[in-house]
């Protein structure tokens, strides 16, 4: 594929061969796109020199933001409109498109350029056979930041996202959209669409006047199981955790793994703060089961940190951060208290 690529273009031999490295890598993650998309962003914005990338998808009339680096990278879930944006533009004609200027450029959204920090960016064309999907994109914070060189060098990563969503779907397009939102081993949501419901939650109840609470959660112990067990026994133990959380939550709730043994949930609505310590004793209840593997016990365990709209912030990344905050207080505080059984830590 990139073969056949660089006999069209002109890039210098060594920026090929960083082409290719990021291709060598891609192949090394397997069917996981999530982590695909997000290795490519930060590669792209790597090989153009750039301050920030982005892969948005289509979906409606809207794109999504769906992995970011840089600059973009406090706007994971943003939406835009797609007919007043150049991503959409991008869309539509199937082509590369370049901004020199987003403060002169009627094509953009000039509002969300200014609340991402973009004044120049280039966006190319995801495409799945011949539909496209959605779109590559590096952008600067100054303009006229970039040339024909760095649209060549764009085109290319589109190129191996898109041979990467090939080989993981075998061109069906509802699993592309569902394994660039999914974590690949859990099945969970993955961050992009955590922090996407989390958008669409907090601008719901800006208009509503209702609360709703995020739980930021940690797997306790993992570590542990990986270098004694090795990471077959940690990638169960994982699943295992997913799984208990997602019964243990309601059908309203957003549950997702943010990565590693990260995990999030949006409870969509707190009338109540009652409802949330409910909430947390019930994960901790379902979590402490016993566990084996492979006729090993594993202990499972988990910290947990609430924090609650509108009570505790007004902003979508000073509410992941208080409850981030409050979860590992009490992850420190609980670490000397710990028994053999490694009860799980609340924070509220």
């Amino acid at each position: 594929m990139v073969t056949e690529q660089q006999r069209r273009m002109t890039l210098s031999p060594d920026r090929l061969l960083d082409v290719i490295r990021v291709q060598t890598e891609i192949v090394q993650l397997g069917i996981d796109l999530d982590k695909v998309m997000s290795l490519v962003v930060e590669k792209s914005q790597a090989l153009t020199g750039s301050q920030g990338g982005v892969i948005e998808l289509a979906e409606g009339d809207e794109m999504v933001y769906r992995a970011v680096s840089g600059l973009a990278k406090s706007q994971l879930g943003l939406r835009l409109n797609r007919a007043t944006s150049l991503s959409g533009a991008c869309i539509s004609t199937g082509t590369p498109l370049s901004c020199r200027d987003s403060e002169s450029d009627p094509r953009v959204d000039r509002d969300a350029c200014r609340r991402v920090g973009l004044r120049s960016m280039i966006v190319v064309p995801l495409k799945q056979e011949e539909a496209v999907i959605g779109v590559l994109k590096v952008m600067s914070d100054k303009p006229e930041a970039f040339d024909e060189e760095h649209i060549e060098v764009l085109e290319l990563m589109s190129g191996l996202i898109a041979a990467s969503m090939a080989n993981a779907t075998r061109y069906e397009l509802g699993e592309i959209y569902h394994r660039a939102t999914h974590d690949a081993l859990t099945e969970l949501c993955n961050r992009s669409v955590f922090y996407d419901h989390l958008r669409q939650r907090l601008a719901q109840s800006r208009r509503s006047v209702e609360r709703f609470g995020v739980l930021m959660l940690d797997m306790d112990g993992l570590k542990k199981i990986n270098d004694e067990l090795g990471h077959r026994a940690g990638d169960a133990a994982i699943k295992e955790f997913a799984s208990r959380i997602k019964i243990a939550s309601r059908e309203s709730d957003t549950v997702a793994r943010l990565g590693g043994d990260e995990f999030g949930i949006i409870l969509y609505q707190v009338t109540h703060p009652e409802e949330t310590a409910t909430a947390i004793r019930r994960l901790i209840q379902q979590v402490s089961e016993p566990f084996e593997f492979e006729l090993k016990p594993l202990p499972l365990a988990v910290s947990i940190g609430a924090a609650v709209f509108p009570d505790d912030g007004d902003d979508v990344n000073v509410l992941v951060e208080k409850a981030d905050q409050f979860m590992y207080e009490m992850k420190r505080s609980q670490k000397v208290m710990r028994q053999p059984e490694q009860q799980a830590a609340i924070s509220l």
